[in-house]
């Protein structure tokens, strides 16, 4: 038997031990430092609701990950409460299972993320309708139209997000919906971030993809369908850490060890090979020793752990930067923003799963409706709106150090200024603070691939997951690391080259 040891309980590291458990010949522990499982995929329980940190669609076009996610919890075979209340349906799976009578399910939920700008709904991505239109005015619609003629004619290089941007959209909607929201997210200018970025996120969507996308609607046939303009999604009954947690549960019936509150502190690495970690449980040091190491910690406190690192490998990683996040939730009577779409919601709110916040005049980056995510996010459903207002940090400055009280009060009135709330109608508020949510591009980044072949030197070392590899993926590009990561490990390949380009190539399960 042969012991593994992974860092880290969160989509990747979860999707490793579980698959590992799935062979013969492995023992394996997970060593989580905090108190949650999933990472930033977690939930957050408070007074009765749910919270998911970021929001998370459950869509990938990878059919593994799809499968693997509906082995562990059933589709959704029958309609959900907002359903029923509102007498629609939509075609469910004829082995699904019922979500009235069962929490393990896997619900099927629209897609519906806006843009507010302006005091006004866009469609995100911007879509060409007549509602479009109508909110840029004429004027602004033609110089956009210019602007994105002259970007296909004249492109730029790609040497920045912010050409990135402007080669697909042009500069009049770069400048629009892109510019501001990206300074938001990075706390940089788009001109000062790796183009990467831009091609691991939004990859094939364009002024062209929208416009391909739309006549692919009106005359039918075999779509190509960008991730950005799926227009549905899965999506566990309790929010995404409700799949993880089971995934836990799993784990241990199978005979594998989750270790919560237990950080690593020490990895002990000796001639090139990783023999044991050091870690904290219950305020007493402890050593694991293992045969195989698979990390999903940041990269930067991965080469802070190590006893003897190369110092120019840790000059590299201690200067890899992050963006931290902090999430509000409010629970409030009612919206004052309308629904003035023809979706059908329950009270008629607005049946956003996200609004991004465009208007620079405020630092909130995007809204969560949890209602649209889920009911059963929601305790009292019928009655009450609850919202995640999302922010974007760093962390130590002086929003992170701000009280919760304080913080609380910065972001309602944040959100009246802008006309979504009144802040009169706020009922109860939570707030969390999650550190290294968004690993960034730029600083020493440019030299990461000097880093990924100093950590690919220790042959019983994998780093997978978003942190671990220091990438912004989405969840299934995550889980797709540890999928590699297993492969390599089950067939001894020594080749690690397919973890690491999980999501790298310009056309990776691109189009569905």
């Amino acid at each position: 038997m042969e012991n593994v040891v992974i860092i880290g309980a969160g989509p990747a590291g979860l999707t490793a031990a579980y698959e590992l458990l799935k062979k013969d010949g492995y023992n394996v522990t997970v060593l989580e430092a905090s108190d949650r499982i999933g990472g930033i995929s977690q939930t957050v329980r408070y007074n009765g609701n749910r919270m998911d940190i970021g929001g998370h669609r459950f869509f990938s076009k990878d059919e593994r990950v799809m499968n693997w996610w509906y082995d562990i919890l059933p589709p959704q075979g029958a309609p959900s409460k907002d359903e029923l209340i509102l007498g629609t349906s939509k075609e469910y799976d004829k082995n699904g299972v019922d979500p009235e009578k069962t929490n393990d399910v896997m619900l099927k939920r629209n897609r519906v993320s806006r843009i507010y700008y302006n005091g006004k709904f866009f469609d995100y991505p911007v879509s060409l309708k007549w509602e479009t239109i109508k909110n840029m005015g004429f004027v602004t619609t033609m110089k956009a139209g210019f602007s994105y003629l002259g970007a296909v004619m004249r492109k730029q290089p790609e040497d920045s997000l912010e050409n990135f941007y402007k080669n697909r959209f042009g500069k009049v909607l770069y400048s629009m919906f892109f510019e501001g929201y990206t300074e938001k997210l990075w706390g940089r200018h788009p001109k000062y971030i790796s183009a990467d970025w831009g091609s691991q996120r939004v990859k094939g969507l364009s002024i062209r993809a929208v416009i391909a996308d739309m006549f692919g609607k009106i005359f039918g046939g075999n779509r190509k369908v960008e991730t950005s303009l799926i227009e549905e999604y899965i999506y566990p009954k309790l929010g995404p850490g409700q799949l993880y947690e089971k995934v836990r549960d799993k784990i241990v019936e199978m005979g594998g060890e989750v270790k919560m509150n237990c950080p690593v502190v020490k990895i002990n690495e000796v001639r090139g090979k990783i023999e044991s970690v050091d870690y904290m449980e219950n305020g007493e040091r402890k050593t694991l020793s293992g045969d195989i190491f698979i990390s999903s910690m940041p990269v930067k406190d991965l080469l802070d752990s190590f006893n003897n690192p190369d110092k120019e490998m840790k000059e590299i990683a201690d200067g890899l930067p992050y963006r931290d996040f902090i999430t509000v939730g409010l629970l409030v009577d009612k919206l004052k923003i309308q629904n003035k779409t023809n979706i059908k919601t329950v009270n008629n709110i607005v049946p956003d799963c996200w609004i991004y916040v465009q208007d620079t005049s405020v630092k909130l980056g995007r809204i969560q409706i949890f209602n649209n995510w889920s009911p059963y996010m929601v305790k009292d459903f019928e009655k009450y709106v609850w919202i995640g207002l999302e922010y974007f940090c760093d962390e130590g400055d002086k929003y992170w150090n701000m009280s919760d009280e304080d913080f609380i009060e910065f972001a309602k009135g944040e959100l009246e200024k802008i006309g979504v709330i009144d802040k009169n109608d706020v009922v109860d508020s939570h707030r969390e603070r999650v550190k290294k949510a968004y690993p960034a591009y730029f600083d020493t980044y440019n030299r990461i691939d000097e880093l990924i072949s100093y950590l690919n030197g220790f042959e019983n070392l994998y780093c997978v997951g978003r942190n671990g590899q220091h990438r912004y993926n989405n969840m299934d590009h995550s889980m797709v690391t540890a999928f590699e990561t297993v492969n390599a490990i089950v067939n001894n390949t020594g080749d690690k080259s397919p973890i690491w380009n999980v999501n790298t190539e310009e056309e990776y399960h691109e189009e569905k």
